[in-house]
């Protein structure tokens, strides 16, 4: 019943109506109201039978409305996905032959073969198939309407399509035909894939394999020449003459060996797997090295430096850098005449430092800039592509391991050539992490200035990013693939602390810290991209150091494993309260006085105190300090902690040092009252 209101006054309005549900297959679709009968008459119950009869059309209506939408949409939709799909598709109609639709990549595959002005049709009138096995088959002697009502399935077949120009594309073709309600073959859906890039591809692979075969045998000819020619001669050679088939052959010797290191190096590019280990360096260093090397090794160029004083110190790994540089210095050699110098510069660009090697020599032509780094092939002498070796391609892999990027740029032929590179700069921060550490690190055995950590992940690329990254950080790096060889490692290497994949082929984590002698004793970081929180407590309740998920920065990195050192050194005495246990005595006081400990006692504290704010469950409590013994792990842990406890006067119901874990251990809090692991 409406209202109108007016100043001081309403009027009501009373209209009669009638309302039903709509339904459809007893879905609700909507309610259908009927109001203001006509003459002001009230409703009937045949007006009521009316209503439900037409509820029940217009429901209908609707649902069928709303079917046809949703059809509509996941036509489009599919349409979409076919057009957009990197594989020809077609479809025929049985009945007369005709294209039906060609998708966007199937046209593609068409205009190569079809001539200006010619349709479809017309093209498949003049086309040739010829299989793999030799048959052929001309579309217009042999009706394409037969050949698709046939009603053939066809899978995986390579054809070649050709046409009377002579013009061919080589396909990979499957075949569907699509039946009637009747069992007929009313439309064919053809997939066509261009094998034209497969081609291309081993073209790239039989290109390489000359190139190497190439670069491998010139060195290996003058090594088999200069020995026949000594074991060969008639006479007594004369000495400078027998020095001189001796460096011929240890120079193609080495020639070869640096070959074979490229080979490797391309490999490992290719795989991820290329090892680097950046630390702090001058550029001036690097750059001088890499001069030293390639003058010594016959380098006939003068090499001309040109560095700012100000150039602060990059990221790199000394020994790579270097390469580098020394395969950009042989590069120019190669391309200019040994009057014309070789000039090395470097620039400060925002948080990198820009290194160029430039030459005077032959250049390249602008269009092949773009394939210079490419393992098969490189510039020539007139523009185009000639087989010169594998050291451009390896200098973009180890710049870019490095964190940098490569480029190079020539006015044109004749006009020289530059390549530049970047190196990321050492920056403070990465100094103070590592500043933050190094007394830790000293007394727990590492380099001075460094900590030991070892990294165990099955994955290359994480283990070379948590490396990078933790030798930015000033820390020394140990890495391992192989669960395996913890225990081996962890005897020889004595690291500070471990960061630890939690999944690993076989075991995970966990397992490993309850199961490898020495890793329950360390800091156990555990990298993962499992992030449930569960997950999380039940490493942590395991004893590890801290937790953290994939994707995390170098920074985060650092900053935990800093947090995860703290409190190691040995040096330290660990304080809380009134008890001290001075590790490097083996001697625990409360309160000033000498406490009375057997040698299990005091592991048992030391083992504590070690992992203070972390639970130590009994079965690493066991394997640690009991690992011969086959008594029942709690049972034999409460016993001791009972006896230590006495002698240190903490009290159970109430204690100040060892507080237990109903169920699954023993853990002491942290000594500087932070938020304790649970």
């Amino acid at each position: 019943i409406p209202t109108l209101a007016d100043s001081g006054f309403s009027v009501k309005y009373i209209i009669p109506f009638q309302c039903t549900p709509m339904r459809h297959r007893g879905a609700h679709v909507g309610t259908f109201v009927l109001c203001a009968k006509e003459g002001g008459a009230e409703f009937t119950d045949e007006d009521e039978d009316v209503l439900v009869l037409f509820a029940a059309q217009a429901a209908t209506a609707v649902a069928h409305a709303r079917a046809y939408r949703d059809e509509r949409r996941a036509r489009a939709g599919l349409e979409a996905l076919v057009d957009t799909s990197p594989v020809g598709v077609a479809v025929f109609d049985a009945a007369g032959g005709g294209v039906v639709s060609l998708n966007r990549e199937a046209k593609r595959i068409v205009e190569r073969l079809r001539s200006p002005g010619e349709s479809a049709e017309q093209l498949l009138e003049v086309m040739t198939c010829r299989f793999s096995d030799g048959r052929e088959i001309r579309l217009g002697e042999f009706p394409i309407a037969r050949l698709l009502r046939s009603g053939e399935t066809m899978r995986a077949e390579e054809i070649v399509l050709t046409v009377p120009d002579g013009r061919t594309v080589r396909t990979l073709v499957n075949a569907t035909p699509i039946r009637g309600e009747n069992g007929g073959v009313v439309s064919v859906v053809v997939t066509m894939q261009d094998l034209a890039a497969l081609d291309e591809i081993e073209r790239m692979r039989a290109d390489f394999l000359n190139l190497v075969s190439h670069e491998l045998r010139a060195p290996l000819t003058s090594i088999k020449g200069s020995a026949a020619t000594v074991l060969g001669a008639e006479e007594d050679l004369d000495p400078a003459e027998l020095r001189e088939f001796f460096r011929i052959i240890d120079e193609q010797a080495d020639h070869m060996r640096g070959l074979i290191g490229d080979l490797l190096d391309a490999g490992r590019i290719d795989s991820g797997a290329l090892s680097v280990s950046p630390e702090p360096c001058e550029v001036a260093a690097l750059v001088d090295r890499a001069r030293n090397t390639f003058l010594t090794g016959g380098g006939r160029h003068s090499v001309l430096i040109d560095l700012p004083d100000s150039l602060p110190r990059v990221m790199a790994d000394p020994r790579r850098t270097v390469q580098v540089l020394n395969n950009l210095l042989s590069n120019a050699a190669r391309a200019s005449v040994e009057s014309s110098p070789v000039r090395v510069s470097a620039v400060r660009e925002g948080v990198h430092v820009a290194v160029s090697v430039s030459d005077e020599g032959r250049g390249v032509a602008p269009e092949r800039l773009a394939q210079i780094f490419s393992k098969h092939g490189q510039p020539g002498s007139e523009g185009g592509l000639r087989a010169s070796g594998l050291g451009l391609a390896i200098c973009k892999g180890l710049v870019e391991a490095q964190g940098g990027r490569i480029s190079a740029a020539s006015a044109g032929i004749g006009q020289g050539s530059r390549f530049t590179f970047t190196l990321p700069i050492a920056g403070e921060s990465s100094r103070d992490v590592a500043a933050a550490t190094s007394s830790r690190s000293r007394a727990a055995g590492g380099k001075a200035g460094k900590a030991r950590i070892l990294v165990v992940d099955d994955d290359p690329q994480t283990l070379r990013y948590v490396r990078n990254a933790l030798a930015e950080a000033g820390h020394e790096t140990i890495v391992t693939g192989d669960h395996l060889r913890l225990p081996g490692i962890i005897a020889a290497e004595s690291p500070d602390l471990v960061v630890l994949d939690l999944m690993l082929p076989g075991t995970d984590g966990i397992e490993l810290m309850q199961g490898v002698a020495g890793l329950a004793d360390l800091p156990v970081i555990f990298i993962s991209g499992y992030g449930r929180d569960e997950t999380i407590a039940r490493a942590l309740q395991a004893g590890a150091a801290d937790y953290i998920v994939k994707p995390f920065s170098p920074t985060e990195l650092a900053a935990r494993v800093v947090a995860a050192l703290r409190g190691r050194d040995p040096h330290e005495p660990f304080v809380l309260g009134a008890l001290a246990i001075h590790h490097d005595e083996r001697r625990v006081t409360v309160g000033g006085e000498d406490v009375s400990l057997t040698a299990t006692e005091y592991e048992l504290l030391r083992v504590l105190s070690v992992n203070a704010g972390r639970v130590v469950t009994y079965r690493a409590l066991q394997h640690q300090i009991w690992s011969r013994r086959g008594s029942d792990e709690q049972e034999l842990a409460r016993a001791f902690i009972r006896k230590l406890r006495g002698k240190l006067g903490d009290d159970a119901r109430n204690p100040t040092y060892i507080f237990n874990v109903r169920g699954t251990g023993y853990r002491m809090p942290r000594p500087d009252g932070s938020p304790q692991s649970s």
